[in-house]
């Protein structure tokens, strides 16, 4: 099969697009025809390198933690799913963008969605649902997002407006049409929040979830007057000193269950923002390292 690699760590000068051996999935997983893929902080963060103590890969290594295809090889204990479903899910912190990857967390994907949403929609639905599951019920309540308009940002905007909540998002201006039109409240980050939410929000905010890992954690534990009120999916410096709930993106198919049944009632679409063929995959990694995307950054296969 095709697939993009890497043999050692570095920068997208690093990433090509070679033959390798096919995969094959083990018990509890299966095996799908590559759609597309989405390209996550995590990808670029282990390609460099960077995060080697703490998620080392064995090289040379795949790019790729999602993606979206058509079943063609279950393994041993499967149930539910059968060659020629199409799937989005998860697979290992690498191994998704190639022609042939194994999941072992996925869920139908809705006819709606198209390929490249369906290849955004895994990681940021479950590390979205994560954040906000830790903050309890949300109907009735107003929640904060920091960094509404990003991949995970978009997606728990989406998700909490589905779920009841009223949804504050921050963002920059030019990314506040985009908000409001997923159904929050936009407003700028940085100095002066406090008083912004004021504004927005006369009887307080009740919860806030951080995708944006800005340094604004102890802000939105002051907005909302308690730290066990908020919870980040990327601030692992402060979190624990703060003692706001920290959690991570879990391979769980129950999950991405919820975020495609939302998607086939019409109350979540992945929101993607480019899309590259596979040949361009640096260009991928160059934009998704560069921050501030509005939505997923997708290769198409």
């Amino acid at each position: 099969m095709r697939a993009v690699r890497y043999h050692q760590y570095g920068g997208v000068e690093t990433l090509v697009v070679e033959q390798v051996p096919d995969p094959h999935p083990g018990p509890g997983e299966i095996r799908v025809r590559v759609a597309a893929a989405g390209v996550n902080p995590v990808d670029w963060k282990v390609r460099s390198g960077a995060v080697r103590e703490v998620l080392p890969v064995d090289l040379p290594a795949i790019p790729g933690r999602e993606a979206v295809g058509v079943v063609d090889e279950t393994g041993a204990g499967v149930r539910g799913v059968s060659v020629g479903d199409r799937v989005f899910g998860l697979g290992g912190v690498t191994g998704a963008t190639a022609e042939l990857a194994v999941l072992s967390a996925w869920a139908h994907a809705p006819a709606a969605w198209t390929d490249e949403e369906a290849a955004g929609a895994a990681l940021a639905s479950v590390t979205a649902m994560g954040g906000l599951r830790a903050l309890g019920p949300l109907r009735g309540r107003t929640l904060l997002i920091e960094g509404a308009a990003g991949g995970v940002g978009s997606a728990a905007v989406e998700i909490a407006v589905a779920r009841g909540a009223t949804v504050i998002g921050t963002a920059s201006e030019r990314n506040h049409a985009f908000l409001t039109s997923l159904g929050a409240v936009p407003t700028t980050y940085g100095t002066g929040l406090a008083e912004r939410l004021a504004a927005l929000a006369p009887d307080g905010v009740d919860i806030a979830l951080d995708t944006a890992a800005s340094g604004s954690l102890a802000d939105l534990v002051a907005v909302v007057g308690d730290p066990a009120r908020v919870s980040t999916i990327a601030d692992h410096a402060n979190a624990q000193r703060l003692g706001v709930w920290l959690t991570n993106a879990e391979n769980d198919s129950t999950l991405l269950a919820e975020a495609g049944e939302l998607g086939r009632e019409g109350r979540y679409t992945p929101r993607v923002e480019r899309t590259y063929p596979l040949e361009q995959i640096a260009a991928a990694h160059t934009y998704a390292e560069r921050g501030h995307t509005r939505g997923k950054v997708v290769v198409r296969l």
